[in-house]
């Protein structure tokens, strides 16, 4: 799909019928009662002159160029901000506002530089057009009194310039920052001729609150905002529509090219997931896939202490094969293994999987989704009957109260957040529910009704506080659980318990009875009430259980089945969704569909021609467990990097290092590979097509910008693979995968390549009865039939606190880096954050000496580290926090093995550890070389 140059109707579009009728310039339009005049005569076909209106902003009226004649009406109306009537009559085009828009113009480019044929914007700026729009052919003001020709250039941002030589003031870059974006980073300083642009106080864009998001360097009409790698490689001259490959909220590009260099990326308006706005990481940093890190040759090697060898593609195969196979006649058939990654696309998820069930003949597949999400596939599946989140994101513009639970979207995923904050800046209320003080507790415009600051791992403790409130005060929708649910007075008589109220449960929690209540009250009595959560619910020992108990409180209150409300998992990798939903895990076909089910695995067997196990395979827990005890010897990991993600790396590393054989696939060579006797080259996302899912179910295209650079698709190599070790696996292209997908998989039974084109992007279901996709679950009944409630017991965890280890680790993401920061860290998102720190409150740090940026050591039962220090209250006392983006810090080497009961998702949100200075030691040179106690 080419895209180039969206259309811009002026003024943003308004809900309704078209009911009213209006002439423009003798054509007749209807449109939507309130829509501008400017919107209404370009979807007549007639543009009218414009610099300050674009149609993803409010009209603000103030560059007057788009003035209008209207029969009965005096002056010249702005058509940006003059609503239509019935019956009007506008005329775009006579000699009174040709000479008007003149005088606008000229007056524009005599205060602006004449360098158009050197500007990076020629061709692509709205002053250069608008000047020839409107005729401008001379200007009579010459540059002798005062302009703003001689003001600086900001360089300071990694990715745009802002050159205030070149702004017009039309206010459009400072709405996108509040309207959009909702960080009001941006403002207008001074008045008349000395207003300007100002990021902060005056500050460099790098220093101010600006969040690079891109949202003012897309509204600028001019080159005032410019992207550094349009000024380095020039305009783009083709687009491909694509799907970001970062986060779960799954941004629609149009990714912009100049032959096949990738120039810019910029956020689709019609995207579904992001609707024309991004983040720092979709927008700008893509240059990881031109890194020279980039590993585009196979290697191998006989042992881990050997040197890499580059080998041709067939060469690599082969190694693989036979040495699985080998592994296979000594050990046995479930000797081996793989794990496939969130970072891949559905059909290269799937194809890993098949070839573990059907090549390698066991089911010993598991996903890293399994180690951040799976509580929501179970707990969910529980209750509602189905593995994924009610909503799409649209759904929160009409939340009344939003609870937003372990999740810190502004961070984790900021398109979504910005969708939040504009509904809570409309009115809606929040309820955070977070040991830290995440952003959205306070900041512009953005306050929390409440913030139940609770100590990790009470979580479930708290859920069921509040619904102890919601039962005994009689604030449960008697009529929604009689009709729609079942198991409710086993549950009810459970939560009502006095163990279980607010006040016998604030010794545990350490949140405050009256507030917990109040929180309570305003999500129960709220028209529309809407819960969102993240890892920070997820990642527990009681993760499972703590879903099921967000369940329960929406069912009780009636919030499911309808826009603003529903229980949403913000998944954090862009394809987590997708990789659960393909069959990634030991026990489950694609679709979430039991193993031992006979007619399930019957549908498989006829169309790959082979017989399934019935039995579930191995977790990667399982995988290391045995893998030390020997009994299992090689592993396939694509696209994961499991030595730095996954908790207690000491004994990650044991059993990677105690295998005969470790394949990974991936970009970069990473911390596994270190285990690693094969390495397969990996293809970024600009080099794929195929599909990710996010998290609102939505299955969106991912589509190849140029050919992969190391030769070969990641679903073709997998193939290969398995085809080497006896079952032959082969596909023309990626859409064929996807027609097996949705011939064995009932809820994807509707999607192709075809209906994806042609409608943008699908929610699953898709199938008959939804042919176009299933934006809202659950609306008339549950996928189960009735919602079930679960009784949800407060477990403690194992992992407690002692003398020793008297603090509790939480940990989290940053903006500007992802995940294992392979990607991030490999452009100029380090400017940002450059190492993980470590959060720690201030009378923590009293009590040990420790001053902001001291290097300390961070010691668990499993292992210890050292990172610098930073002094914050956004924790409370006893609670400590950082990132995991650097593989140098290493924060998984403290984490332990404690994990959900249910699914074996890590607890990597409550680790007792201890915190010192650490005592660098100092080379003659005065460089510090290490860390210790």
């Amino acid at each position: 799909m080419t895209r180039f140059k969206e259309p811009d109707l002026g003024t943003p579009g308004l809900p309704g019928a078209a009911t009213v009728t209006v002439e423009i310039d003798g054509q007749p339009v209807a449109v939507p009662e309130g829509t501008s005049v400017m919107r209404a005569a370009a979807l007549s076909g007639t543009d009218i002159p414009k610099l300050c209106a674009t149609d993803s902003l409010e009209a603000f009226g103030s560059c007057r160029l788009c003035l209008v004649e209207i029969d009965g009406r005096k002056g010249t109306p702005a058509s940006c901000t003059t609503p239509v009537t019935e019956g009007m009559k506008v005329r775009t085009q006579t000699p009174r506002l040709h000479k008007l828009r003149q005088g606008v113009m000229e007056l524009y480019i005599s205060d602006h530089p004449l360098d158009c044929l050197t500007c990076p914007a020629n061709g692509d700026c709205e002053l250069q057009d608008m000047a020839g729009v409107v005729g401008l052919r001379q200007v009579r003001y010459g540059y002798e009194g005062e302009n703003h020709l001689d003001l600086e250039t900001d360089h300071s941002n990694p990715y745009f310039d802002f050159d205030a030589s070149k702004c017009i003031a039309c206010s459009r870059c400072v709405r996108a920052c509040g309207e959009i974006q909702g960080t009001f980073a941006l403002t207008i300083e001074g008045r008349g001729f000395e207003s300007k642009v100002s990021a902060g106080a005056g500050e460099s864009f790098l220093d101010s609150e600006c969040v690079s998001c891109g949202a003012c360097v897309q509204a600028c009409p001019t080159s005032t905002l410019q992207e550094k790698s349009v000024v380095q490689l020039g305009m783009p001259t083709r687009s491909v529509q694509t799907t970001c490959a970062y986060c779960g909220v799954g941004c629609t590009f149009n990714a912009e090219l100049r032959g096949d260099e990738l120039v810019r990326m910029v956020p689709a308006k019609d995207g579904g997931a992001n609707e024309g706005h991004s983040c720092v990481k979709g927008r700008f940093a893509f240059g990881y896939a031109t890194h020279p890190d980039r590993v585009l040759k196979p290697m191998v090697r006989e042992n881990i202490t050997d040197p890499w060898r580059e080998v041709e593609w067939d060469e690599a195969i082969r190694t693989v094969a036979t040495r699985m196979r080998d592994i296979q006649q000594r050990y046995g058939a479930g000797s081996i293994g793989a794990i496939s990654s969130s970072r891949c696309t559905n059909e290269e998820v799937f194809v890993v999987q098949k070839m573990v069930r059907a090549a390698f003949g066991n089911n010993n597949v598991d996903t890293c989704a399994r180690v951040c999400h799976s509580p929501t596939g179970y707990g969910l599946k529980q209750t509602f009957g189905e593995s994924a989140g009610t909503q799409d994101f649209r759904s929160v513009a009409d939340a009344d109260v939003i609870v937003l639970i372990g999740a810190n979207p502004t961070d984790g995923h900021p398109v979504f957040a910005s969708r939040m904050k504009r509904r809570l800046r409309e009115g809606a209320q929040l309820v955070v529910i977070d040991p830290r003080r995440i952003d959205l507790v306070r900041s512009p415009h953005v306050e929390a009704a409440h913030h139940l600051q609770l100590r990790p791992s009470t979580n479930v403790a708290v859920i069921n506080a509040m619904a102890h409130v919601v039962v005994t005060e009689g604030m449960v929708d008697k009529a929604f659980v009689a009709s729609r649910c079942e198991g409710f007075d086993e549950w009810a008589e459970f939560v009502a318990r006095p163990e279980n109220s607010p006040e016998a449960t604030e010794p545990v929690t350490g949140v405050p009875a009256g507030q917990l209540r109040a929180a309570a009250r305003l999500y129960a009595q709220a028209p529309n009430g809407a819960i969102y959560y993240g890892l920070g619910v997820t990642e527990h020992s009681q993760g499972s259980t703590m879903v099921m108990g967000m369940a329960n409180l929406a069912m009780a209150c009636g919030n499911l089945g309808r826009e603003g409300v529903g229980v949403n998992p913000l998944r954090g990798q862009n394809n987590v969704q997708g990789s659960c939903d393909m069959g990634s895990f030991p026990h489950e076909f694609s679709g979430y569909r039991h193993v031992t089910d006979d007619a399930v695995r019957t549908v498989f067997e006829e169309l790959w021609g082979r017989a399934l196990l019935p039995e579930p395979g191995l977790r990667i827990p399982n995988m290391f467990d045995a893998a030390i005890d020997g009994t299992f010897r090689g592993l396939f990991v694509h696209g994961e990097d499991i030595a730095q993600s996954d908790p207690n790396l000491r004994h990650v590393a044991a059993a990677l290092g105690a295998m005969e054989l470790v394949v990974v696939q991936d970009l970069f060579l990473n911390e596994t590979a270190e285990f690693a006797q094969v390495f397969l080259p990996g293809a970024s996302f600009l080099e794929k097509d195929g599909t990710f899912t996010n998290a609102e179910r939505r299955i969106n295209r991912v589509r190849m910008l140029m050919p992969p650079k190391s030769g070969r698709h990641e679903w073709e190599i997998v193939c290969d693979i398995a085809t080497a070790m006896g079952y032959p696996m082969a596909y023309d292209h990626p859409s064929q995968i996807m027609e097996e997908i949705a011939r064995t998989t009932p809820t994807f039974s509707g999607v192709t390549y075809e209906l994806l084109d042609k409608l943008g992007s699908v929610q699953w279901p898709c199938n008959e009865q939804a042919p176009t996709g299933t934006p809202t679950m659950h609306v008339d009944e549950f996928v189960r039939g009735k919602g079930r409630f679960m009784v949800t017991a407060y477990v403690p965890t194992d992992e407690r606190t002692t003398s020793r280890f008297p603090l509790i680790l939480t940990t989290g993401r940053i903006l500007t880096q992802y995940n294992v920061g392979a990607q991030t860290r490999r452009t100029d998102n380090v400017a940002w954050h450059a190492e993980d720190v470590l959060e720690l409150h201030p009378h923590d740090a009293e009590v040990r000496g420790i001053h902001d940026g001291d290097l300390v050591t961070l010691a668990s039962r499993v292992g210890s580290t050292s990172l610098h220090a930073r002094v914050s209250d956004r924790m409370p006392p006893g609670v400590v926090y950082t990132t995991f983006h650097h593989p140098v810090t290493g924060a998984n080497v403290v984490t332990t093995e404690n994990s959900d009961w249910a699914t074996n998702c890590p607890e990597y949100k409550v680790t007792a550890v201890q915190v010192a200075l650490a005592h660098p030691l100092q080379s003659p040179q005065g460089d510090r070389l290490a860390a210790v106690d």
